[in-house]
Protein backbone atom coordinates (compact mmCIF):
# COMPACT_ATOMS: atom_id res chain seq x y z
CA UNK A 1 0.00 0.00 0.00
CA UNK A 2 1.48 3.43 -0.66
CA UNK A 3 0.74 6.75 0.61
CA UNK A 4 2.43 10.31 0.33
CA UNK A 5 3.22 10.12 3.89
CA UNK A 6 3.09 7.51 6.52
CA UNK A 7 2.67 8.01 10.32
CA UNK A 8 3.56 5.87 12.79
CA UNK A 9 1.80 6.07 15.91
CA UNK A 10 -1.87 6.52 16.13
CA UNK A 11 -1.79 8.75 19.69
CA UNK A 12 -2.88 12.48 19.69
CA UNK A 13 0.34 13.34 17.71
CA UNK A 14 -0.27 11.61 14.97
CA UNK A 15 -3.68 11.68 14.46
CA UNK A 16 -3.59 15.55 14.89
CA UNK A 17 -0.45 15.54 11.97
CA UNK A 18 -2.66 13.25 9.55
CA UNK A 19 -5.70 15.85 10.16
CA UNK A 20 -3.35 19.01 9.34
CA UNK A 21 -1.97 17.02 6.10
CA UNK A 22 -5.86 16.71 5.36
CA UNK A 23 -6.95 19.87 5.26
CA UNK A 24 -3.93 20.33 2.67
CA UNK A 25 -4.72 18.25 0.66
CA UNK A 26 -2.84 14.82 1.60
CA UNK A 27 -4.16 11.79 2.66
CA UNK A 28 -1.78 10.19 4.69
CA UNK A 29 -1.83 6.47 6.24
CA UNK A 30 -1.34 6.09 10.22
CA UNK A 31 -0.10 2.71 11.40
CA UNK A 32 -1.10 2.22 14.96
CA UNK A 33 0.44 -1.01 16.50
CA UNK A 34 -2.63 -1.22 18.89
CA UNK A 35 -5.92 1.03 18.67
CA UNK A 36 -5.35 4.92 18.74
CA UNK A 37 -5.31 6.46 21.80
CA UNK A 38 -4.85 3.38 23.50
CA UNK A 39 -1.21 3.70 25.54
CA UNK A 40 -0.87 7.54 26.47
CA UNK A 41 -2.95 9.62 24.75
CA UNK A 42 -6.80 8.73 25.59
CA UNK A 43 -5.56 7.57 29.04
CA UNK A 44 -3.55 10.57 30.56
CA UNK A 45 -5.24 13.39 32.73
CA UNK A 46 -6.22 15.88 29.65
CA UNK A 47 -5.01 18.81 30.78
CA UNK A 48 -4.37 22.30 28.86
CA UNK A 49 -2.12 23.45 30.77
CA UNK A 50 0.74 26.21 29.81
CA UNK A 51 1.46 27.07 33.66
CA UNK A 52 4.29 25.73 34.55
CA UNK A 53 6.22 24.81 31.44
CA UNK A 54 9.39 23.93 30.31
CA UNK A 55 10.93 27.79 29.15
CA UNK A 56 11.37 26.22 25.56
CA UNK A 57 7.37 24.84 25.20
CA UNK A 58 6.08 28.51 25.99
CA UNK A 59 5.83 29.34 22.21
CA UNK A 60 4.30 26.16 21.30
CA UNK A 61 1.87 26.20 24.28
CA UNK A 62 0.74 29.89 24.12
CA UNK A 63 -0.10 29.01 20.12
CA UNK A 64 -1.81 25.78 21.01
CA UNK A 65 -3.86 27.24 23.48
CA UNK A 66 -5.32 29.20 20.43
CA UNK A 67 -6.46 26.00 18.93
CA UNK A 68 -7.90 24.26 22.05
CA UNK A 69 -9.99 27.44 22.52
CA UNK A 70 -11.84 26.89 18.94
CA UNK A 71 -11.10 23.17 18.94
CA UNK A 72 -14.70 22.20 16.97
CA UNK A 73 -13.15 24.70 13.94
CA UNK A 74 -10.50 21.97 13.82
CA UNK A 75 -12.36 18.62 15.06
CA UNK A 76 -16.00 19.26 14.85
CA UNK A 77 -15.84 18.37 18.78
CA UNK A 78 -15.61 20.43 21.85
CA UNK A 79 -13.54 17.45 23.04
CA UNK A 80 -15.43 18.17 26.44
CA UNK A 81 -12.75 21.28 27.01
CA UNK A 82 -12.96 23.22 29.93
CA UNK A 83 -11.06 26.82 30.93
CA UNK A 84 -11.38 27.12 34.31
CA UNK A 85 -7.94 28.14 35.18
CA UNK A 86 -5.26 26.10 37.04
CA UNK A 87 -3.07 27.70 39.96
CA UNK A 88 0.21 26.27 41.89
CA UNK A 89 -0.33 26.46 45.50
CA UNK A 90 2.60 28.38 47.77
CA UNK A 91 2.37 27.07 51.52
CA UNK A 92 5.13 29.02 52.89
CA UNK A 93 6.43 32.66 52.13
CA UNK A 94 9.62 31.03 50.85
CA UNK A 95 7.29 29.11 47.83
CA UNK A 96 5.94 32.32 47.21
CA UNK A 97 9.33 33.97 46.34
CA UNK A 98 10.30 31.07 44.09
CA UNK A 99 7.11 31.14 42.41
CA UNK A 100 7.26 35.15 41.91
CA UNK A 101 10.82 34.76 40.52
CA UNK A 102 9.11 32.53 37.62
CA UNK A 103 7.13 34.73 36.93
CA UNK A 104 9.63 37.07 36.75
CA UNK A 105 11.73 35.47 34.11
CA UNK A 106 8.75 34.89 32.44
CA UNK A 107 7.89 38.78 31.98
CA UNK A 108 11.39 39.39 31.19
CA UNK A 109 11.11 37.12 28.04
CA UNK A 110 7.85 38.59 26.98
CA UNK A 111 5.37 36.17 28.28
CA UNK A 112 2.50 37.34 30.80
CA UNK A 113 -0.22 34.33 31.18
CA UNK A 114 1.02 33.51 34.73
CA UNK A 115 0.57 35.80 37.80
CA UNK A 116 0.88 35.52 41.21
CA UNK A 117 -2.44 35.48 43.14
CA UNK A 118 -2.52 36.52 46.92
CA UNK A 119 -4.01 34.74 49.89
CA UNK A 120 -8.26 36.18 50.01
CA UNK A 121 -7.82 35.67 46.13
CA UNK A 122 -6.34 32.02 46.45
CA UNK A 123 -9.07 31.22 48.62
CA UNK A 124 -11.36 32.81 46.56
CA UNK A 125 -11.01 30.39 43.37
CA UNK A 126 -10.32 27.38 45.97
CA UNK A 127 -12.48 28.01 49.40
CA UNK A 128 -11.80 24.45 50.01
CA UNK A 129 -8.51 24.49 50.29
CA UNK A 130 -6.72 23.67 54.04
CA UNK A 131 -6.11 26.71 55.50
CA UNK A 132 -2.82 28.18 55.77
CA UNK A 133 -1.83 28.89 52.33
CA UNK A 134 -0.22 32.21 51.17
CA UNK A 135 -0.75 32.77 47.65
CA UNK A 136 -0.42 30.94 44.16
CA UNK A 137 1.03 30.93 40.57
CA UNK A 138 -2.19 31.43 38.56
CA UNK A 139 -3.42 31.14 34.72
CA UNK A 140 -7.49 31.42 33.97
CA UNK A 141 -6.30 30.47 30.69
CA UNK A 142 -5.35 27.05 31.44
CA UNK A 143 -8.16 23.85 31.52
CA UNK A 144 -8.70 20.55 30.69
CA UNK A 145 -10.11 17.86 28.14
CA UNK A 146 -11.20 14.59 27.78
CA UNK A 147 -8.53 12.92 26.38
CA UNK A 148 -10.31 9.78 24.74
CA UNK A 149 -13.18 12.02 23.45
CA UNK A 150 -10.38 14.39 21.56
CA UNK A 151 -8.87 11.22 20.32
CA UNK A 152 -11.52 9.98 18.60
CA UNK A 153 -12.71 13.64 17.36
CA UNK A 154 -9.02 13.54 15.78
CA UNK A 155 -9.43 10.65 14.23
CA UNK A 156 -12.78 11.27 13.32
CA UNK A 157 -11.74 14.33 11.81
CA UNK A 158 -8.39 12.61 10.04
CA UNK A 159 -10.28 10.02 8.64
CA UNK A 160 -13.37 12.79 7.16
CA UNK A 161 -10.27 14.18 5.45
CA UNK A 162 -9.42 10.96 3.67
CA UNK A 163 -6.49 9.92 6.00
CA UNK A 164 -6.28 5.87 6.56
CA UNK A 165 -5.98 4.51 10.15
CA UNK A 166 -4.67 0.72 9.85
CA UNK A 167 -4.50 -0.52 13.53
CA UNK A 168 -3.11 -3.29 14.49
CA UNK A 169 -0.40 -3.23 12.43
CA UNK A 170 3.17 -3.44 13.82
CA UNK A 171 6.16 -1.88 11.66
CA UNK A 172 9.08 -4.53 11.40
CA UNK A 173 11.02 -2.66 9.17
CA UNK A 174 12.33 -0.02 7.72
CA UNK A 175 14.45 0.54 4.55
CA UNK A 176 15.41 3.14 1.97
CA UNK A 177 14.17 2.87 -2.07
CA UNK A 178 13.23 4.97 -4.83
CA UNK A 179 11.52 7.65 -3.92
CA UNK A 180 11.06 7.28 -0.08
CA UNK A 181 10.91 4.37 1.99
CA UNK A 182 9.12 1.35 2.29
CA UNK A 183 8.07 -0.18 5.63
CA UNK A 184 7.48 -4.21 6.60
CA UNK A 185 4.96 -4.38 9.05
CA UNK A 186 2.99 -8.35 9.98
CA UNK A 187 -0.09 -7.43 7.52
CA UNK A 188 2.22 -6.48 4.75
CA UNK A 189 4.05 -3.70 2.92
CA UNK A 190 3.46 0.02 2.86
CA UNK A 191 5.50 2.42 0.91
CA UNK A 192 5.83 6.27 1.43
CA UNK A 193 7.65 9.26 0.14
CA UNK A 194 7.87 10.35 3.99
CA UNK A 195 7.90 9.23 7.61
CA UNK A 196 6.70 10.38 10.41
CA UNK A 197 7.63 9.14 14.02
CA UNK A 198 5.10 9.44 16.43
CA UNK A 199 5.51 6.02 18.60
CA UNK A 200 5.03 7.35 21.86
CA UNK A 201 7.39 5.01 24.21
CA UNK A 202 8.49 2.86 20.97
CA UNK A 203 9.21 6.00 19.32
CA UNK A 204 13.26 5.06 19.94
CA UNK A 205 12.89 1.62 18.34
CA UNK A 206 11.81 3.51 15.50
CA UNK A 207 14.11 6.09 15.40
CA UNK A 208 16.84 3.72 15.66
CA UNK A 209 16.43 2.67 12.49
CA UNK A 210 17.79 5.96 10.73
CA UNK A 211 20.77 5.31 13.57
CA UNK A 212 19.32 8.55 16.02
CA UNK A 213 18.40 6.45 18.75
CA UNK A 214 18.15 8.32 21.70
CA UNK A 215 17.75 8.38 25.99
CA UNK A 216 14.19 7.71 26.04
CA UNK A 217 12.85 6.00 29.01
CA UNK A 218 9.14 4.40 28.93
CA UNK A 219 6.97 4.95 32.31
CA UNK A 220 3.72 4.33 33.39
CA UNK A 221 2.22 7.53 35.34
CA UNK A 222 -0.81 6.72 37.41
CA UNK A 223 -4.25 8.16 37.82
CA UNK A 224 -7.32 8.21 40.19
CA UNK A 225 -11.01 8.99 39.98
CA UNK A 226 -13.05 9.22 42.45
CA UNK A 227 -17.08 8.84 42.72
CA UNK A 228 -19.33 11.88 41.77
CA UNK A 229 -19.18 14.90 44.28
CA UNK A 230 -21.42 17.59 44.04
CA UNK A 231 -19.51 20.64 42.55
CA UNK A 232 -17.02 22.65 44.41
CA UNK A 233 -14.09 22.78 42.53
CA UNK A 234 -13.37 24.82 39.12
CA UNK A 235 -9.13 25.31 38.67
CA UNK A 236 -7.05 23.20 38.53
CA UNK A 237 -4.72 22.71 41.31
CA UNK A 238 -0.91 21.75 41.77
CA UNK A 239 0.75 22.18 45.14
CA UNK A 240 4.57 23.79 45.17
CA UNK A 241 6.69 21.08 46.21
CA UNK A 242 4.30 18.40 46.01
CA UNK A 243 3.13 15.81 43.23
CA UNK A 244 -0.10 16.50 42.51
CA UNK A 245 -2.78 17.24 39.97
CA UNK A 246 -5.85 17.83 41.28
CA UNK A 247 -9.14 18.56 39.49
CA UNK A 248 -13.19 18.47 39.51
CA UNK A 249 -14.51 16.97 35.53
CA UNK A 250 -17.75 18.48 34.82
CA UNK A 251 -19.64 14.97 35.82
CA UNK A 252 -18.73 15.52 39.43
CA UNK A 253 -15.73 13.34 39.30
CA UNK A 254 -12.31 14.09 40.82
CA UNK A 255 -9.47 12.98 38.52
CA UNK A 256 -6.12 13.08 40.73
CA UNK A 257 -2.29 12.54 39.13
CA UNK A 258 1.29 13.96 40.27
CA UNK A 259 3.50 11.72 38.11
CA UNK A 260 3.74 8.76 40.42
CA UNK A 261 4.78 5.47 38.55
CA UNK A 262 3.36 2.07 37.75
CA UNK A 263 5.27 -0.63 37.52
CA UNK A 264 5.80 -1.12 34.08
CA UNK A 265 6.61 -4.39 31.97
CA UNK A 266 7.15 -3.16 28.38
CA UNK A 267 7.91 -6.46 26.77
CA UNK A 268 4.33 -7.21 27.46
CA UNK A 269 3.07 -4.07 27.36
CA UNK A 270 1.49 -4.08 31.02
CA UNK A 271 1.32 -1.92 33.93
CA UNK A 272 0.34 -2.91 37.29
CA UNK A 273 -0.59 -0.42 39.68
CA UNK A 274 1.86 0.61 42.70
CA UNK A 275 -0.55 1.04 45.69
CA UNK A 276 2.07 2.56 47.84
CA UNK A 277 2.45 5.21 46.04
CA UNK A 278 -0.88 5.98 45.40
CA UNK A 279 -1.26 6.12 49.60
CA UNK A 280 1.59 8.83 49.02
CA UNK A 281 -0.69 10.94 46.38
CA UNK A 282 -3.85 10.15 48.53
CA UNK A 283 -2.39 11.29 51.83
CA UNK A 284 -1.18 14.39 49.99
CA UNK A 285 -4.86 14.74 48.32
CA UNK A 286 -6.26 14.52 51.66
CA UNK A 287 -3.41 16.90 53.92
CA UNK A 288 -4.67 20.02 51.18
CA UNK A 289 -8.35 19.07 50.80
CA UNK A 290 -9.66 17.33 54.20
CA UNK A 291 -13.13 16.91 52.74
CA UNK A 292 -11.56 14.73 50.44
CA UNK A 293 -10.19 12.13 53.50
CA UNK A 294 -13.59 9.84 53.47
CA UNK A 295 -14.25 9.97 49.28
CA UNK A 296 -13.92 6.29 47.66
CA UNK A 297 -11.59 5.96 44.93
CA UNK A 298 -13.10 4.29 42.04
CA UNK A 299 -10.63 3.89 39.44
CA UNK A 300 -7.04 3.82 38.78
CA UNK A 301 -5.04 3.56 36.17
CA UNK A 302 -1.73 4.14 34.17
CA UNK A 303 -0.64 4.89 30.70
CA UNK A 304 2.28 4.12 28.91
CA UNK A 305 4.55 7.39 28.47
CA UNK A 306 8.15 8.43 26.68
CA UNK A 307 9.94 10.35 28.97
CA UNK A 308 13.22 12.33 27.85
CA UNK A 309 15.78 13.30 30.05
CA UNK A 310 15.47 17.05 29.34
CA UNK A 311 11.83 16.43 30.05
CA UNK A 312 11.19 18.12 26.96
CA UNK A 313 9.99 16.36 23.74
CA UNK A 314 11.75 15.55 20.36
CA UNK A 315 10.04 17.57 17.24
CA UNK A 316 11.55 17.89 13.79
CA UNK A 317 13.05 16.59 10.76
CA UNK A 318 15.95 13.84 10.97
CA UNK A 319 18.90 14.56 11.75
CA UNK A 320 20.12 11.62 9.18
CA UNK A 321 17.40 10.48 7.22
CA UNK A 322 15.66 12.50 4.18
CA UNK A 323 12.17 12.47 4.42
CA UNK A 324 11.78 11.27 8.26
CA UNK A 325 10.25 13.20 10.65
CA UNK A 326 9.67 12.88 14.19
CA UNK A 327 7.28 14.09 17.32
CA UNK A 328 7.76 12.08 19.99
CA UNK A 329 9.06 12.28 24.09
CA UNK A 330 6.58 14.67 25.53
CA UNK A 331 7.47 12.82 28.78
CA UNK A 332 3.71 12.54 30.08
CA UNK A 333 2.76 16.74 28.88
CA UNK A 334 1.80 16.34 25.63
CA UNK A 335 -1.50 16.50 26.03
CA UNK A 336 -2.18 20.16 25.17
CA UNK A 337 0.40 20.54 22.83
CA UNK A 338 -0.72 17.89 20.52
CA UNK A 339 -2.80 20.30 17.55
CA UNK A 340 -0.10 22.47 17.42
CA UNK A 341 2.61 19.47 17.11
CA UNK A 342 0.59 18.22 14.54
CA UNK A 343 0.25 21.88 12.68
CA UNK A 344 4.51 22.15 12.64
CA UNK A 345 4.81 18.66 11.19
CA UNK A 346 2.45 18.84 8.38
CA UNK A 347 4.61 22.78 7.89
CA UNK A 348 7.82 20.93 8.17
CA UNK A 349 6.32 18.53 5.59
CA UNK A 350 4.54 20.68 2.75
CA UNK A 351 6.54 23.95 3.23
CA UNK A 352 10.20 22.94 4.61
CA UNK A 353 9.99 25.11 7.33
CA UNK A 354 7.89 26.33 10.51
CA UNK A 355 7.31 30.03 11.86
CA UNK A 356 7.60 28.03 15.51
CA UNK A 357 10.71 27.46 17.70
CA UNK A 358 11.65 24.15 17.36
CA UNK A 359 15.46 24.19 17.71
CA UNK A 360 14.94 23.01 21.02
CA UNK A 361 13.20 19.85 20.43
CA UNK A 362 15.90 18.78 17.53
CA UNK A 363 17.05 14.89 17.55
CA UNK A 364 20.46 16.13 17.08
CA UNK A 365 20.51 17.25 20.63
CA UNK A 366 20.81 13.23 22.04
CA UNK A 367 23.72 12.77 19.06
Amino acid sequence: MKAEVIIIGGGLMGLTTAVYLGLRGVKAIVLEKDSPGRHASGVDAGGLRQLNRHMDEIPLCIESSKIWKDIRALVDNDCDVEFSGQLRVAQSDEQLVTLQKRVDELQAKGFYHERIIDKDTLYHLVPHLVPGCVGAVYNPDDGSARPFHAATAFRHKASELGAKIHSGVVVKNIEKIDGGWQLTTNLGIYQAATIVNCAGAWANKIASVFDESVPLVPQAPMLMVTERLPPFLKPVVGVEGHKLSFKQMQNGTVIIGGAHLAHLDMQQQKTEIDFTQLKISAQTVSTFFPKMGAVRIVRTWAGIEAFMPDNIPVIGPSAKAEGVFHAFGFSAHGFQLSPIVGRIISELILDGKTTLPIKPFDIGRFQ
